[in-house]
């Protein structure tokens, strides 16, 4: 991780961008509703009952997988750029969509990796190391953003990660924290793919939101720790001053 930036760092331009990057997450979603012809409310009431009931557990299953082979396959695959990722999830949520929930539920677990490895690559691109257990519990909470098919105004920033020493035990109970809130937003990304005909179309517009917003996401969220180190001002501070910028912004329609 390298030191303070010694060129002077203009917060309030950087603050700007980073709220114009969380603005621009935000409005992904609205076209995969507009696709199927949804609500993000009533999403859920699609799937059948004994997918609903074990999302949260699968989700947990899936996210303690995902952290596995996302950190073990980073000396086998580099990290690619944002485009690739895009592409690559935009496929296989096709695939995925192609044969209905069952399908899309194989696919899940392995386009939740791609989503984490990209957030990883993030995470390097702002020189973090994200083999360190820190890193790693940042890459977590970026997880923990409400999802591209869910409104966020703003307020529900988890952009301050918690200030201790992150050990394994940590790390299991953040996953357990944050599942249960992945496992609304994925669930809407199954109930998205499962539509009868449009599955194909859908699986692939709901992969390509889902994976735009949360390297976007994670641009803000380690744009955020990098300012803190550059400009030298307490991070809760550029929070605060970042959630005032969004509160403050119209919220796209859904």
């Amino acid at each position: 991780m390298t030191t303070h930036s010694l060129i002077p760092v203009d917060v309030d331009a950087a603050l700007d961008r980073l709220a114009a990057r969380h603005a621009r997450a935000g409005g992904l979603g609205i076209q995969v509703l507009n696709l199927i012809g949804g609500q993000t409310e009533s999403l859920l009431d699609r799937l059948p009952a004994p997918v609903r009931d074990r999302l949260g557990e699968g989700t947990e299953a899936a996210l303690h997988w995902a952290m596995k082979a996302a950190q073990g396959s980073r000396g086998v695959v580099g990290d690619q750029p944002g485009w690739m990722n895009t592409a690559v999830t935009t496929a296989m949520g096709a695939a995925g969509g192609f044969g209905g929930l069952p399908s899309a539920l194989a696919e899940l677990p392995i386009t939740t990796t791609i989503l984490l490895r990209a957030i990883q690559g993030v995470a390097a691109e702002y020189d973090f190391d994200p083999a360190a257990k820190n890193v790693q519990f940042d890459c977590l909470e970026v997880f923990s953003a409400a999802g591209p098919l869910a409104r966020d105004d703003g307020a529900d920033l988890a952009f301050i990660s918690t200030r201790l020493t992150v050990t394994g035990p940590v790390l299991h109970g953040l996953i357990a924290r944050v599942a249960p809130r992945l496992a609304t937003v994925l669930g809407q990304k199954l109930a998205a793919q499962a539509v009868p005909v449009l599955g194909a179309v859908a699986g692939a517009a709901t992969n390509y939101a889902y994976t735009s917003y949360y390297q976007e996401i994670a641009h803000v969220h380690f744009g955020l720790r990098k300012l803190a180190i550059d400009g030298d001002v307490p991070q809760a501070e550029l929070a605060q001053r970042l959630r005032d910028r969004l509160t403050r912004q119209p919220m796209p329609r859904r």
